[in-house]
């Protein structure tokens, strides 16, 4: 199947696609495929919140399936809705997540046909505009293929941000306008490497909802919508804590409930503390008599009680996933999580109880003055709980993020997490599923939250090197001799 006719495909399973003729038009690129494109709460409300404004359209554009078979093809990157190319559109609106999609960045502007550098740009070329929530820790990786890029939540900004550029006469006026008229924009050209504060959008603004359900996506046919935003915890490695943008703000149900589609029969609340909010069993609830699954994006375990996951069971959910965080009290005391065993076991009952298949958790390894008998503590505990029901471990390595208080942290070490998960995976073997983020992308990661706007030009000259992790390795290491903090572990 060619890639129009992919793209027709999946635009005829979608519901609530929004096709709209307006005199300015925007292309909102995701640098990652479809399927996870579709799946972005973020991605979908900036799409949305665009096409409300009676002036402007957003149209969609994804990183391919097989950038390989893109390229050679020689077309260029078109959006989803008019198949117009992505290039001929006056500004190009690039949401990133994280840091590893900076590859993606780079790929679909150049299968656009627009140098990735913004330095190479022409007058002729469309403005790059990035946002994201990749700005909440460090969009300094970003700043070499970005005009200008908003900072923290852009409900409103893009707003300000698309007058100013449909008003302004050249690119270089552009930036200037944007630096000039909006606090939270970052313009690598105006500012340097001095980043300004992340915005925060009005309450009105809330909650984010997603106009967008399909079934070719991680979350299949799920109406994604808000039920809190920010977190009131305060885990010292989350770029979401506390004190990031005030804390957390309640939607109330009513709120919530009134933006659920009749129709809609699976709902994602999402939300960096979704199951703190005070009344969400009511809202479970409500949409479960509706014969709605519901799925919560963040489970607290001292939160699981036996009203919310009966809730969850009575909508269809098999798998109870939360967060273990550290492998051991110690650490997950030092990292301030309020995470506790008997939280951890009431929760296994409970979930054995109510009937659910498994417990999935998701911890760290590599956590600051982590040693081997965290681990070993680790695989005793697990044990135990699966003795109870049968437990899966997702595990990442732990990776120190700009704008937490333990930005600045060393990377523990490829050699040393590939040793923890192996410890890990010979002690649980046979009674625990374990399933872990390679150490070696992991430290990649690291070396992109932790670096500056070199680190970006590092990853296009990985990138094009043939973007395997030596290519990443050899032209991160290069910063590093030239005197910058970042620390390469191997």
């Amino acid at each position: 199947m060619n890639e129009r006719a992919l793209v027709e495909q999946r635009l005829a399973a979608e519901i609530g696609t929004l096709y709209k003729d307006a005199p300015e038009r925007i292309a909102l690129l995701y640098p990652s495929p479809y399927h996870v494109g579709m799946s972005s709460l973020g991605f979908q409300t900036i799409y949305r919140e665009i096409n409300e404004e009676p002036t402007r359209a957003a149209e969609r554009a994804f990183l391919p399936d097989d950038v390989a078979v893109q390229r050679a093809s020689g077309r260029p990157l078109r959006s989803y809705e008019s198949d117009r190319p992505v290039a001929d559109f006056p500004v190009v609106a690039i949401s990133v997540a994280y840091e590893l999609e900076l590859s993606g960045v780079i790929d679909v502007l150049e299968l656009s046909g627009i140098p990735a550098l913004a330095e190479e740009r022409q007058p002729h070329h469309p403005f790059v505009l990035c946002g994201g929530p990749l700005t909440n820790s460090n969009p300094l990786p970003l700043a070499p293929f970005a005009d200008a890029i908003l900072m923290g939540e852009a409900d409103q900004t893009i707003h300000q941000a698309l007058s100013l550029l449909d008003n302004a006469e050249s690119r270089q006026q552009a930036c200037k306008a944007l630096a000039r008229e909006i606090p939270s924009c970052f313009v690598p050209s105006e500012h340097g490497e001095a980043l300004p504060p992340i915005a925060r959008a009005d309450d009105h603004c809330l909650p984010a909802y997603g106009p967008i359900r399909t079934p070719h996506t991680e979350l299949s046919d799920m109406f994604l919508i808000e039920a809190e935003r920010g977190c009131s915890r305060g885990c010292r490695y989350c770029v979401m804590r506390r004190s990031t943008n005030g804390g957390m703000r309640i939607i109330a149900p009513e709120r919530i409930l009134e933006r659920v589609p009749e129709d809609a029969r699976r709902v994602g609340l999402v939300g960096a503390a979704v199951s703190d909010h005070p009344r969400i069993v009511d809202i479970v609830e409500t949409l479960t008599a509706r014969g709605v699954s519901v799925s919560l994006s963040s489970l607290r375990p001292d939160r699981l009680k036996p009203p919310l996951l009966a809730a969850l069971r009575s909508g269809g959910a098999k798998i109870l996933t939360t967060a273990l965080d550290a492998p051991s009290q110690r650490l997950r005391d030092t990292i301030d999580r309020r995470a506790r065993e008997p939280h951890l076991r009431a929760a296994a009952e409970l979930a054995r109880e109510h009937g659910f298949q498994r417990l999935k958790l998701y911890m760290m390894v590599g956590v600051p003055d982590e040693h081997d008998e965290d681990i070993d503590e680790l695989i005793g505990f697990a044990g135990q709980l699966a003795a109870v029901i049968p437990v899966s471990l997702g595990i990442a390595p732990f990776v120190a993020k700009r704008n937490t208080p333990l930005d600045g942290q060393p990377y523990a070490g490829i050699k040393v997490v590939e040793g923890r998960l192996e410890r890990l995976r010979k002690g649980l073997r046979g009674r625990v599923e374990v399933r872990a983020v390679s150490a070696r992308w992991a430290w990649v990661e690291y070396a992109l939250a932790q670096g500056g706007a070199d680190a970006g030009r590092a990853v296009m000259q990985a990138h094009q090197a043939g973007g395997r992790f030596a290519d990443y390795r050899r032209a991160l290491q290069a910063i590093a001799e030239r005197g910058r903090s970042l620390r390469v572990v191997s």
